[in-house]
């Protein structure tokens, strides 16, 4: 009965939720039109003598229906069964539309899903804009404050324009990247691979927005108006310097984003990011609250999630040990306190800070240890290269080399884990992994978490093969962790198979057993926990955040109704709530967009319905804390070096290992498809871009129903990329 109450609430919800977003995507396609346009002034009117005003009713038909959407899916996610599946999927359940579709070095990997919703954006901004430019060349009006030619006028209209395009790609900009309130895990897309939703919409938005900038100065130019307009501060309407601000902002971040930039100097990418407050500042200044509110709900919902995160990390916890390999790799693996309570999925990322490296900088990481197998402890595998990663490599080997009788304490801020709801995509009959250099991390925790559970009765693969292309045969000192597994597997139910490809070296007599001994060197080091002792315990409960976000909107929506009351003049709302599309002579210019007053006011309600949600959570968590919050496991704190041994092989024979030449993914799969039979096969790959749009073009091959086997046999792929952080 339990079972049927809940199945039926998560149809009710998911119901709720596809409501609730399609009303939010029929208001972006009205907005444009006339007939919408007439409506809602005259709701404006109506509401503007009512308590809420028109800020209440923008902020419910604008705003409110994403928040309320966030609500509900917080909700629901939590409802839904985390627990490994323990039944197979429909065979062409998945087929049409998580396998990849296009395979492209320029767009990556897209699926059928991927490809329709760019689709049906871009169509929606062609409707936005033609909707828009239509009716504005239908009532041309010359501008009295700018003596133009008709041309120039046309021209000013579709720079205008422009900018309601950067707005619509504002509007979804900082969704993609929330953690705590993780709206497109609703759709199955995770953070890391959400993030280049991020990119793409930033990218749209600098490009529309230096456009209506750039022809807006052009027309400024031409007519000999630039110095009179470019650096006005109007009381009333539009303010322009403001807008300048924001695009010269919103430039530097797209700059230093670049992959030139990110990768070679993440601190300039880090710091400047954060310049984001600055741009959303002087947007709302330059377009006014109306405009504001269509991009708010993602603005709010961020600035509440990056309140839950930094609660979340509080207060600190530490280094428990940390085994460095011995070898040139420079790669530590960090354990870390972990309250038994908190289970994760496999591939799940934390959030790290270290204050005596960095104050502010936060790294990811994939966690390499299973929550089923280690109730005390979680495990990261760092590869320490350069910049932070190097800093920490650095601090340990110091602390190695001192002469100090026990080693210090390490305290760290740790956000998350973050992972997928479900383990859908470990539900096929057979497992292809596909690791390139540090993308193995990811699989460490899935192979792990089938040994954890291969005695229960879960429906797992029960057959695995591992491929790891790595460049030198040091690099597999990343699987030290996972050798009982690979080495030993009587006790376990499945099947697993290593195939290490070293690419840079040549061919030599070693075997898989052989380098998984020689690398497995490593040095033990346990550190004191007298600093900070708090295990890591992990996200808030679900019906608190969904609880707080509700609260925060409250909060708001009073604060603002309160202020306007208070500080906003009958005729300064009345001019506030009206906007005109097209300037005319004969309106005055009273009648332009909210002043910088209103700005300001709705800026201080934000600010108060945050310090307001802080205060409570503070109080919450430190009352979760006093009472549930065990503390880490007390350490020696001493030098004691251990160095693990080697593993006795029983399997020996089932691995393999080439030097000096990449893998030919085809003859794999090939291969692979054969030894299982046709049954259906799920490949996960991790790794550099190549490698997976190698694979995916394979997947993509088998998905249209050609023929990859040898044999004749059509077994089915589902391609899966994960994203790895190390």
């Amino acid at each position: 009965m339990a079972a049927m109450a809940k199945a039926i609430l998560l149809a009710l919800l998911k119901v709720l939720m596809i409501v609730i977003f399609a009303g939010w995507i029929a208001l972006w396609i009205l907005k444009p039109t006339t007939l919408w346009t007439r409506k809602w002034k005259g709701a404006e009117d109506s509401a503007r003598h009512t308590v809420f005003g028109y800020n209440g009713l923008n902020f419910a038909v604008f705003t409110f229906p994403l928040i309320a959407l966030t609500i509900i899916g917080v909700v629901y996610l939590n409802l839904v069964t985390k627990e490994p599946p323990r039944s197979r999927p429909a065979r062409s359940a998945p087929v049409g539309f998580s396998n990849p579709v296009v395979v492209n070095s320029f767009v990556g990997i897209l699926s059928s899903m991927e490809i329709l919703a760019v689709f049906l954006f871009l169509l929606f901004l062609a409707w936005t804009y033609y909707a828009r430019i239509s009716n504005d060349f239908k009532k041309l009006m010359p501008i009295k404050s700018l003596k133009l030619d008709l041309w120039q006028i046309k021209y000013l209209r579709v720079a205008t324009r422009f900018g309601l395009l950067a707005e619509v790609c504002l509007a979804l900009l900082l969704l993609p990247i929330l953690r705590v309130l993780p709206i497109f895990q609703l759709i199955g897309i995770q953070f890391e691979a959400s993030v280049r939703y991020h990119i793409l919409l930033g990218t749209s938005m600098i490009f529309f927005a230096t456009i209506h900038g750039a022809s807006t100065l052009f027309i400024w130019g031409v007519s000999h108006h630039v110095q009179d307009e470019m650096w006005r501060w109007q009381k009333k309407g539009r303010i322009y310097l403001a807008g300048e601000i924001a695009l010269v902002t919103g430039l530097v971040i797209w700059i230093t984003s670049l992959p030139q930039i990110r990768r070679r100097r993440f601190e300039i990418f880090y710091y400047t990011h954060h310049l984001y407050i600055v741009f959303l500042i002087f947007f709302l200044f330059h377009a006014g609250d109306r405009h504001f509110y269509m991009v708010f709900s993602g603005v709010f919902l961020f600035g509440l999630d990056k309140l839950l995160r930094i609660l979340q990390s509080r207060p600190k916890s530490c280094i428990l040990s940390a085994r460095i390999y011995l070898f040139p790799s420079k790669a530590i693996e960090l354990t870390l306190p972990k309250d038994p309570r908190l289970k994760y999925t496999p591939t799940s990322v934390i959030y790290m800070k270290i204050p005596s490296i960095s104050r502010f900088q936060w790294h990811p990481f994939s966690i390499t240890s299973s929550s089923n197998s280690d109730n005390h402890t979680m495990s990261i595998v760092v590869k320490c290269n350069e910049g932070w990663t190097s800093s920490l490599y650095d601090v340990i080997q110091a602390e190695l080399d001192s002469d100090a009788g026990s080693m210090n304490c390490i305290p760290v801020s740790i956000e998350g884990p973050y992972g997928p709801a479900s383990l859908d995509f470990l539900r096929h009959d057979s497992l292809l992994l596909i690791a390139g250099g540090a993308g193995i991390t990811p699989f460490l925790s899935i192979i792990k978490e089938i040994a954890s559970l291969s005695s229960r009765r879960y429906r797992f693969a029960t057959r695995v093969q591992l491929i790891y292309v790595v460049k030198k045969s040091q690099d597999v000192c990343l699987l030290n962790s996972v050798s009982s597994q690979l080495l030993n597997q009587s006790s376990t139910q499945f099947s697993l198979n290593l195939k290490v490809y070293v690419t840079q070296e040549e061919g030599s007599d070693a075997t898989v057993i052989g380098l998984v001994n020689d690398f497995s060197l490593v040095r033990t080091v346990n550190f004191s926990t007298k600093c900070s002792n708090y295990a890591v315990h992990g996200l808030d409960s679900s019906v608190l955040m969904a609880a707080m976000v509700a609260l925060s909107s409250i909060k708001f929506l009073v604060s603002l109704i309160f202020f306007n009351r208070i500080f906003v003049p009958t005729e300064m709302k009345s001019s506030a709530s009206q906007k005109v599309a097209v300037p005319s002579e004969n309106k005055a210019s009273k009648e332009k967009t909210p002043s910088s007053v209103v700005d300001l006011l709705l800026l201080a309600s934000f600010i108060i319905a945050l310090v307001c949600n802080t205060f409570v959570a503070i109080v919450l968590r430190w009352k979760r804390l006093k009472k549930d919050i065990p503390a880490a496991s007390p350490k020696q704190g001493n030098k004691a070096i251990e160095l693990a041994g080697s593993v006795e092989a029983s399997t020996v024979e089932d691995h393999e290992i080439h030097f000096g030449g990449r893998p030919n993914f085809q003859d794999i799969l090939s291969k692979f498809s054969d030894e299982t039979g046709g049954s259906d096969i799920g490949v996960l790959v991790c790794g550099p871009e190549s490698m997976k749009e190698s694979v995916a073009s394979l997947c993509q091959l088998k998905s249209q129903g050609l023929n990859i086997g040898a044999k004749g046999k059509k077994p089915y792929f589902f391609f899966h990329s994960l994203n790895f952080t190390l």
